[in-house]
């Protein structure tokens, strides 16, 4: 097994195990798709979707298959994973395309002649430093349309709280109640926190994304103080 399928299936055992309340922040999630698409305008054209740090869709594939998108548009940093989320996702009856990208670059890059309607990101931007997170916010808001949504899912610190003192409380976490994977399951995912997740302040961050140019609300928040879904539109 090589080291990408190594980390993979720790990411896999994760999910499969519910350790970060993704079964919740999903159906949270279609239910925020299903309402804004329920109250577009009737005529309006199917909506364009761009997914970001879209991973193997094992989890968002039974959402995506039901949605009524014009187009669907899978952007991750790693190569090796977008078949598999090609293969999860399956036959649908609107364009797919899969691109290997950084988020940062995707937003930074000059819009298409269509805007994106439909903007979704899950635990991805939190990698970003806080720089860079301002910029996401301000270049994406450009690609995305005038009554278009973007459901951002994330680790995010309560307000005040440091990045030292959350590495050191979601470590704790890991060990104390991750129990159904072995000690050489947990130290890859705790590697990863303590040197590459940088989950923005909850209130900070909000304020940041209303100084962008978009309106934040909170629509589902887990119950550890760290994984939440918020919703943000162009103000």
């Amino acid at each position: 097994m090589d080291f990408f399928d190594r980390q993979w299936s720790t990411y896999r055992a994760v999910v499969d195990h519910d350790l970060m309340q993704h079964r919740a922040l999903t159906a949270a999630l279609g239910q925020a798709v299903g309402a804004w698409l329920a109250a577009r305008p009737a005529g309006s054209p199917l909506a364009r979707m761009v997914d970001l740090g879209c991973g193997d869709l094992a989890v968002m594939a039974p959402l995506l298959r039901g949605l009524p998108l014009g187009s669907y548009l899978g952007v991750d940093l790693s190569a090796p994973v977008l078949p598999r989320a090609a293969a999860a996702l399956g036959p649908v009856p609107y364009p797919c395309q899969w691109r290997q990208q950084d988020l940062l670059a995707w937003a930074e890059a000059d819009p298409g002649p269509e805007p994106v309607d439909l903007l979704h990101s899950a635990f991805a931007i939190h990698h970003l430093s806080d720089d860079d997170k301002a910029r996401f916010l301000r270049l994406s808001r450009r690609q995305l349309a005038p009554q278009g949504l973007f459901l951002w899912a994330d680790v995010f610190r309560p307000p005040g709280e440091d990045r030292q003192s959350y590495v050191a409380r979601y470590v704790g976490r890991i060990r104390s109640s991750w129990g159904v994977l072995t000690p050489e399951l947990q130290q890859p995912v705790i590697d990863d926190l303590s040197q590459f997740d940088f989950p923005p302040d909850r209130d900070a961050i909000r304020h940041t994304a209303e100084a962008c140019g978009w309106r934040w609300q909170w629509l589902w928040q887990g119950d550890h103080r760290a994984e939440a879904l918020a919703l943000l539109t162009p103000a």
